[in-house]
């Protein structure tokens, strides 16, 4: 099928290191090279492991990146995956470009290998998974799938506190929504570095705790790398040089978007054991169980000295290793990594139409590139200012949000729908949440699967059914190999097109439906477009 569905030549190679010729023997690594350009023909389609340009992907002419300083606010894997099987790996960030007929990666530090692995995405991204990130074998903290999640920044932002962290919590059971995972978000601290409760917020934590406890919930503390330059453990970390220094070998004062702040060393193995002594010590103290891990992104590691030498990239890695002690982690921003038992969650999301687009494109790409344990940002979008005005929220981008959400690996509330929809909206949403529930054993079954082969929970079409049309289908995805999902997403929808596969489905009405065949079916606020497979 190689030589008949796709030509393919390799056309270019310039490097210190010499030059490709074009592969003749299948998962057979190709010699290294600084930069490789491919000559792409119809029905080549490639994806790339930038996790925010998903929905740009598969790549089109005139697309160009660059991961040397910049995770674009999401996580990174330096690998491409074409549909015909192809591989393209570097240990080091790279640089892309998609022209009218052409792919073209470079890498300034790292060398690229290209292989032939199969005829199809799915074994491109097994050899890949095999390889370069194979399966730990262990997944994240299971609630964080069976049940939706909730994280208390939409609703309090910067006033996170006891009192109305219980009101948040007690709202959700009192509306009919199950317990889960509670994240109580940025500002629960004394300041950045002295990760321990405010007193005058929270005047008894651990008795807030244990409530939330008895309620059915787990709690994630959010955390970051970042150390408030005015207090006492600056100076204490600074004295010790556990924080990344300066050009004069000061400590460095690094620019992000909460002021200006000291940055741990991670590349100091002193500096990791004391960042988890205080992890710890909130387990231990506090009975805290996981930690939202914000920050990492490798424009924060530019122009720094380190105690060992390291890339934005490569400090960006120490960060996220961090949380594999934890089985209820969540990061933000990452590099490589894949294959662990990492939560990783998409950029914040504005409370729009485009932006809810995006989900589905984003996810599949987090799946494709190992990043199977995956979080779609929270309902409704997770960027705060959205939400400051509430003549502008949609009650219909809610709804649809939670449905987009609710067949997902995972469910994150933020903005309380309770207190921003009406009532036929709120049933809606309490409708996704029950179907969330309907297949939670499935969803639990296939976390467990990808945890042992590597697989992605969420999956493309194209993935799942290569070389059947749907290369560049972007609006559905599959949950494991069974069910096919193709939620709503735009507004003022009444019919939703579906494109159903090969093979015998059973419909959300348990009627039987034989593909491959187009649909298109009526949509009310109550639906979620779904299909089991027929084994």
């Amino acid at each position: 099928m190689y030589g008949n569905y796709l030509s393919l030549l390799l056309v270019l190679f310039i490097s210190s290191l010499g030059c490709i010729s074009q592969p003749s023997d299948l998962q057979k690594p190709k010699s290294a090279v600084k930069r490789l350009a491919l000559k792409c023909y119809d029905r080549s389609f490639w994806w790339t492991g930038i996790i925010d340009n998903g929905h740009l992907m598969p790549l089109k002419s005139g697309y160009k990146a660059e991961t040397e300083n910049n995770n674009y606010n999401n996580q990174i894997q330096p690998l491409l995956l074409s549909n015909n099987g192809e591989v393209i790996w570097c240990d080091q960030p790279l640089a892309v470009q998609y022209t009218s007929d052409s792919l073209i990666v470079e890498s300034r530090s790292g060398d690229i290998r290209y292989t032939k692995a199969g005829e199809n995405l799915k074994q491109a991204y097994q050899f890949a998974s095999k390889t370069y990130f194979p399966p730990s074998g262990k997944s994240p903290d299971k609630l964080l799938f069976c049940n939706p999640q909730y994280n208390t920044w939409i609703e309090l932002m910067y006033d996170q506190n006891q009192k109305d962290i219980l009101k948040y919590a007690n709202a959700i059971i009192s509306n009919g929504m199950p317990s889960g995972v509670l994240m109580i978000d940025d500002n629960w601290q004394e300041d950045y570095g002295r990760l321990n409760f405010h007193p005058g917020r929270f005047p008894t934590p651990k008795l807030m705790i244990d409530s939330l406890h008895a309620k059915g919930f787990k709690v994630m503390l959010w955390v970051c790398p970042f150390i408030s330059p005015d207090c006492d453990v600056f100076r204490y970390l600074s004295k010790n040089n556990l924080l990344l220094k300066d050009s004069t070998g000061n400590s460095a004062i690094i620019r992000w978007w909460n002021g200006a702040s000291g940055l741990l060393d991670f590349t100091n193995p002193d500096a990791v054991k004391w960042y988890k002594a205080q992890l710890n010590k909130l387990i231990d103290e506090y009975h805290v169980d996981g930690f939202k891990f914000d920050a990492g992104d490798f424009n924060f590691y530019k122009d720094v000295v380190s105690f060992k030498k390291a890339t934005p990239s490569e400090h960006a890695e120490l960060y996220a290793k961090i949380g594999l002690d934890y089985p209820l982690n969540e990061y933000r921003a990452m590099w490589k990594m894949g294959g662990q038992p990492i939560v990783n969650r998409l950029c914040d999301k504005n409370h729009n139409w485009e932006d809810l687009q995006k989900l589905v494109p984003n996810m599949i790409s987090e799946g494709l590139m190992g990043y199977t344990f995956c979080c779609p940002d929270m309902i409704g979008g997770g960027e705060f200012k959205s939400f400051l005005n509430a003549a502008t929220i949609d009650q219909d981008l809610i709804v649809r949000s939670a449905q987009c959400h609710a067949l997902m690996p995972m469910m994150q509330f933020s903005v309380a729908p309770w207190r921003i929809l009406d009532q036929p909206h709120l049933d809606a949403v309490l409708s996704a949440v029950k179907l969330r529930e309907k297949f939670a054993q499935y969803i639990l079954r296939v976390t467990k699967e990808s945890a042992s082969t590597g697989e992605p929970i969420l999956r493309s079409m194209e993935y799942e059914f290569p070389h059947e049309g749907f290369e560049q289908l972007n609006d559905q995805f599959m949950i494991g190999d069974s069910l096919l999902v193709a939620p709503v997403l735009e507004k003022n929808c009444t019919l939703r097109k579906i494109k159903l596969p090969k093979g015998k489905w059973e419909t959300q009405e348990g009627k039987n439906c034989n593909g491959p065949k187009n649909l298109e079916i009526p949509v009310g606020i109550n639906t979620i477009p779904y299909f089991v497979k027929v084994k």
